[in-house]
Protein backbone atom coordinates (compact mmCIF):
# COMPACT_ATOMS: atom_id res chain seq x y z
CA UNK A 1 0.00 0.00 0.00
CA UNK A 2 1.07 3.46 -0.93
CA UNK A 3 1.10 6.32 1.45
CA UNK A 4 2.54 9.67 1.85
CA UNK A 5 3.67 10.68 4.85
CA UNK A 6 4.96 13.74 6.29
CA UNK A 7 8.53 12.75 6.34
CA UNK A 8 8.26 12.64 2.59
CA UNK A 9 6.04 16.07 1.97
CA UNK A 10 8.56 19.16 0.75
CA UNK A 11 7.66 21.57 3.54
CA UNK A 12 10.65 23.43 4.94
CA UNK A 13 10.65 26.62 2.74
CA UNK A 14 14.47 26.69 2.82
CA UNK A 15 14.69 23.57 1.40
CA UNK A 16 11.83 24.46 -1.30
CA UNK A 17 13.77 27.60 -1.76
CA UNK A 18 17.31 25.28 -2.11
CA UNK A 19 15.43 23.47 -4.67
CA UNK A 20 14.58 26.37 -7.05
CA UNK A 21 17.70 27.81 -6.74
CA UNK A 22 19.94 25.17 -7.66
CA UNK A 23 18.13 22.58 -8.71
CA UNK A 24 17.59 21.24 -12.40
CA UNK A 25 13.94 21.26 -14.26
CA UNK A 26 12.47 19.72 -17.14
CA UNK A 27 8.47 19.91 -18.50
CA UNK A 28 5.64 17.06 -19.05
CA UNK A 29 3.00 19.72 -19.94
CA UNK A 30 0.90 20.64 -18.24
CA UNK A 31 3.66 20.01 -15.10
CA UNK A 32 7.19 21.96 -14.65
CA UNK A 33 9.02 19.80 -12.46
CA UNK A 34 12.06 20.93 -10.70
CA UNK A 35 13.96 18.97 -8.48
CA UNK A 36 17.41 18.74 -6.35
CA UNK A 37 19.56 15.75 -5.98
CA UNK A 38 21.72 15.29 -2.94
CA UNK A 39 24.41 12.64 -1.95
CA UNK A 40 22.78 11.71 1.40
CA UNK A 41 19.08 12.09 3.20
CA UNK A 42 18.51 15.22 4.98
CA UNK A 43 17.94 13.91 8.79
CA UNK A 44 14.90 13.68 9.65
CA UNK A 45 13.60 13.31 5.81
CA UNK A 46 12.70 11.16 3.80
CA UNK A 47 14.72 9.75 0.64
CA UNK A 48 12.35 11.51 -1.69
CA UNK A 49 10.01 14.53 -1.19
CA UNK A 50 7.33 16.00 -2.99
CA UNK A 51 5.42 19.32 -3.46
CA UNK A 52 2.94 20.15 -5.72
CA UNK A 53 1.85 24.12 -6.45
CA UNK A 54 -0.46 25.65 -8.81
CA UNK A 55 -0.28 29.65 -10.58
CA UNK A 56 -2.97 31.60 -9.13
CA UNK A 57 -2.76 33.88 -11.84
CA UNK A 58 -3.93 30.69 -13.82
CA UNK A 59 -6.83 29.51 -11.00
CA UNK A 60 -7.57 32.64 -9.39
CA UNK A 61 -10.34 30.17 -6.94
CA UNK A 62 -8.56 28.11 -4.21
CA UNK A 63 -11.05 25.52 -4.79
CA UNK A 64 -9.21 24.45 -8.37
CA UNK A 65 -6.07 25.33 -7.64
CA UNK A 66 -6.63 22.98 -4.32
CA UNK A 67 -8.27 20.53 -6.65
CA UNK A 68 -5.45 20.25 -9.36
CA UNK A 69 -2.83 19.40 -6.15
CA UNK A 70 -4.64 16.91 -4.78
CA UNK A 71 -5.17 15.09 -8.23
CA UNK A 72 -0.92 15.56 -8.81
CA UNK A 73 -0.14 14.22 -4.62
CA UNK A 74 -2.65 11.16 -5.46
CA UNK A 75 -1.31 10.31 -8.68
CA UNK A 76 2.16 10.92 -7.23
CA UNK A 77 1.53 8.71 -4.19
CA UNK A 78 0.18 5.44 -6.23
CA UNK A 79 3.28 5.64 -8.73
CA UNK A 80 6.96 7.00 -6.82
CA UNK A 81 7.58 3.29 -5.20
CA UNK A 82 10.50 2.38 -8.50
CA UNK A 83 11.69 6.30 -7.37
CA UNK A 84 12.00 5.87 -3.88
CA UNK A 85 13.72 2.08 -4.43
CA UNK A 86 16.19 3.24 -6.44
CA UNK A 87 16.92 6.36 -4.26
CA UNK A 88 16.72 4.01 -1.36
CA UNK A 89 19.53 1.66 -2.93
CA UNK A 90 22.05 3.97 -4.03
CA UNK A 91 21.26 6.29 -0.43
CA UNK A 92 20.81 9.56 -2.08
CA UNK A 93 18.10 12.43 -1.42
CA UNK A 94 15.63 13.85 -3.86
CA UNK A 95 13.33 16.70 -3.28
CA UNK A 96 11.31 17.47 -6.09
CA UNK A 97 8.42 20.48 -6.34
CA UNK A 98 5.63 19.53 -9.19
CA UNK A 99 4.22 22.95 -10.49
CA UNK A 100 1.44 22.86 -12.52
CA UNK A 101 1.78 25.30 -15.56
CA UNK A 102 -1.29 24.38 -17.55
CA UNK A 103 -4.08 26.76 -18.29
CA UNK A 104 -7.18 24.75 -18.02
CA UNK A 105 -8.20 22.21 -14.98
CA UNK A 106 -6.96 18.32 -15.70
CA UNK A 107 -8.99 15.35 -15.60
CA UNK A 108 -7.12 12.00 -13.38
CA UNK A 109 -6.21 10.09 -16.24
CA UNK A 110 -4.02 13.15 -17.94
CA UNK A 111 -2.51 13.94 -14.28
CA UNK A 112 -2.03 10.25 -14.02
CA UNK A 113 -0.46 9.95 -17.28
CA UNK A 114 2.15 12.76 -17.24
CA UNK A 115 3.14 12.20 -13.43
CA UNK A 116 4.05 8.55 -14.28
CA UNK A 117 6.32 10.35 -17.02
CA UNK A 118 7.38 12.71 -15.04
CA UNK A 119 8.67 10.13 -12.63
CA UNK A 120 10.26 7.90 -15.38
CA UNK A 121 11.89 11.03 -16.49
CA UNK A 122 13.52 11.38 -13.02
CA UNK A 123 14.36 7.48 -12.53
CA UNK A 124 16.75 8.72 -15.67
CA UNK A 125 18.49 11.52 -14.57
CA UNK A 126 18.67 9.97 -10.84
CA UNK A 127 20.44 6.66 -12.10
Amino acid sequence: MATWRKPEKLKSRKRIERVFREGKSFSVFPYKIVFLLAGTPVPGAAPLQAGFGASSRNFKKAVDRNRIKRLGREAYRLQKGPLLEQLTQKGHSLAVFFVFIGKELPDYPTVTAKIGVALQKLQKETA
